[in-house]
Formats: C-alpha cells, structure tokens, sequence
C-alpha cells in the first residue's frame, strides 16, 4: 500500500533550512541512507481485494497525472477525519443520538478515504514517482485514520452504554494495527490475511449506513436467544476475528522469528522488544480510565480516545520509520507526556480539573504527532531532493513498489 510523493529538486537559496533540519534532526544520515535503499513488499491478498481492485484501476484513471499521490492520500484523510468529528459533536458520550445523516456522511467519507488510499500507489506508478516517502505516509495517514474510524463506529454502536467494552474494543484496535507493521519489522515484508483491513473498513460502513436508516438506537435491541444488546455482536465478532490475527503474529514473532542475524528484526534487534512501546499506551489509558475520581473517560471518551489513538499513531510511525530505515526502536518517546499529565495529576489527588487536563493531553499527542510527521517529510524530502505534495514528469529518484 505505498504511496508516493512527486519529485522536484527544492531550491535551497541559504543555509536556514539546512541549520532548521540539523537543529530538528530526527533521522540520522545512516537511517536516511538506508531508508533511500528500502522497498516496499506485501504478501497476501484478503477476500475483498480481488473484485475491489477493478473499480480502483478504474478510479485511478479518472486521476489527473498532476495530482500527487501524497496529496491523495491526505484528502481522504483530511475527509474520514473530519465527518469522524461531526459524530463527536452530535455525540461526545457515545450514548447520544446523532442525526442520521450524520452517520451516512460518515459512511460516504469512510468509503472515499478507502479509496483514495487505495490508488494512491497506483497513481505513483502511474507517473513514475514512487518513493520511500509515499510508503511512509501512506501508512502515517492509515495510523491516524484507524483510530477515528474505531471512534466512529463506536459511536455508531452507541458503546458508551458499556464503557470498558468500548474502551478495549478501542485499545486492541490499537494494538491490532500496530502488530501488523510489528510483524513487517520481524520479517521483512507486511502480511496481508484473509480478512484484513479492506473487509473491516465495510464492515464499519456498514454500521454507519444501518444506524443512518434505523437510526443508532437500533443496536440497544436485545436479542432474545441470548440475552444481549445487539451492538455486541459486531465487538464479539470483530475480537473472533482478532484472535487468528493474533495468534498469526505470535507464530512470525515468537516462533518463526526475524529475518535478521539469529532471528532477529531487519535491524537486527530483538523481535520481542517493540511490545514496550505499544503497552506504554494501551496501560495507561486502562489505569488513569479506572483511577480518575471523576471519571474523565466515561464522561468524555470522545476527547479521551481521541488522545490515545493520537498516541498510538505516533508510536505506529516510530515502528515504521525503524523498519523502514533499519534502525532500533527507542522505548521513550515525547508523546508519553500527555498521558503523564493524566497520571500525576491523579497520583496528587487532581489538583487540576481532569478535563482540562484531558484537553491538555490531546493537545499535546496531536501537536508532538504533527511534529514529528512534519520534521520527517521535511528530512527525507531534502535528502531525497524532493516535494511532499508536487509531481513533476521527470521525477529525481525512483525506488520501490506498490502493491495497490
């Protein structure tokens, strides 16, 4: 699934943009080296896939050869986030009804990020632009994207009735997403299953347009037969589902081992280390949701998953920038301090409202996330020579493939 930017040599008049990234640095120039090196490799093909691909060969050709392909990608971001955020407006509980043609908005944006992260790469081999860069951000904007859209649905579901339900069902979508680019670190190349991301994107599209006609109500119905709200089955089907995946990952990272010296990682580290990194998020957000006095999570789980999903993105990126450039993984990161402000300011009794300081955490994960997005596409696109968001006919490097 990789995308691309378009190639332009960038103008450098003076050395402010040269002192702006040695004072910004991120990527060292051995993980850069390496990360001009890298291409890209998927295995596996999911049920939906196949018959999807013919309408997105189509779609592509509707393209103008102009539009770069990160810019594709970020359109549909930009579109899935922000009818995501119309939800929690009508919705900031989980519990409140939103109006129906909120939910088929939502559905419609859904659908048009799938496919516009779905032609991306195409629309980088079509014009001959492929870079690491694209696969990079390809995967950043799913990173972003799969938490709102596990937010949305849980909105959908009205999962605001059983709060740890939603919250786990939330913190495995997490952990899901990001054992997927764990076993690409392990082996070298990301594993598509059987059921994978495509099915799971219609399966929530599906549950936006049945809350849009029934309207979310719908899925508090209890079934007779055994005695449940309706809006489980869709959670209980989703973590079946996980299950295989999981037990998937701990064969290729236990088991199997890496593709690197004595089975471990590309980078020659150890395969189990990047767990740490995930569950520095996950724990977190079940300790401070269970300890807060004032119970910030079940009166705000918009905000506050909002946040962790914002934190999980960021160590996402991390994961893929290390497998990308072959390079360990750190376990600290900025983006800890949000939760941290949760956590301290519970361990000294609250001093602050906990909702300002949950607002105060988002802010922080979503502007260190950004950061850190922004200072990466700064430093590959001047090392590479590149623009993040304009193509040209004749691009200045060529590397990669795409699956899509």
């Amino acid at each position: 699934m990789a995308a691309s930017s378009g190639a332009s040599v960038i103008p450098r008049k003076d050395g402010l943009y040269d002192k702006y990234i040695r004072n910004h640095q991120i990527l060292t120039q051995g993980q850069l080296k390496r990360l001009m090196e890298h291409k890209y490799s998927a295995e596996g093909t999911s049920i939906l896939e196949p018959p999807m691909q013919i309408f997105w060969r189509w779609l592509v050709e509707q393209v103008p050869r102009w539009w770069a392909p990160n810019a594709i990608t970020l359109i549909g971001l930009c579109i899935n986030v922000f009818t995501t955020l119309i939800l929690c407006f009508y919705s900031p509980d989980c519990v409140q009804e939103a109006p129906r043609w909120a939910f088929f908005l939502c559905g419609i944006g859904l659908f048009v990020y799938q496919a516009l992260d779905a032609i991306d790469g195409k629309q980088a081999r079509r014009t001959q632009s492929n870079t690491p860069l694209g696969e990079l951000f390809d995967h950043g904007c799913d990173s972003v994207s799969m938490g709102v859209v596990i937010l949305g649905c849980s909105i959908a579901l009205q999962l605001g009735d059983v709060p740890n339900i939603m919250l786990y069902q939330n913190l495995y979508s997490y952990f899901l997403f990001y054992m997927a680019h764990w076993k690409t670190y392990v082996c070298g190349s990301l594993k598509f299953s059987t059921i994978d991301v495509t099915e799971g994107q219609f399966s929530v599209i599906a549950i936006y347009f049945i809350s849009g006609i029934f309207g979310s109500g719908i899925w508090s119905y209890q079934i007779p037969a055994l005695g449940i709200p309706l809006k489980l089955i869709p959670v209980y089907a989703s973590v079946a589902v996980s299950v295989f995946q999981v037990w998937s990952a701990f064969h290729i990272i236990w088991i199997n081992g890496g593709v690197g010296k004595n089975g471990s990682t590309v980078a020659g580290t150890s395969t189990v280390f990047p767990v740490f990194p995930i569950l520095a998020v996950v724990v977190p957000a079940i300790v401070i949701a269970n300890k807060s006095p004032s119970l910030v999570y079940n009166n705000h789980p918009c905000l506050y998953l909002l946040a962790f999903s914002g934190l999980a993105a960021k160590v996402t990126n991390r994961l893929v920038v290390a497998h990308m450039t072959k390079s360990a993984m750190d376990f600290w990161d900025t983006c800890y301090l949000g939760p941290a402000m949760l956590f301290f300011n519970q361990y000294f009794n609250c001093w602050f409202d906990e909702y300002i300081i949950l607002w105060l955490c988002l802010i922080w994960v979503l502007g260190d996330l950004m950061r850190y997005c922004i200072v990466i596409c700064e430093e590959i696109c001047h090392c590479l020579q590149i623009y993040c968001f304009t193509i040209t006919s004749k691009p200045s490097y060529k590397n990669g493939s795409s699956k899509k």
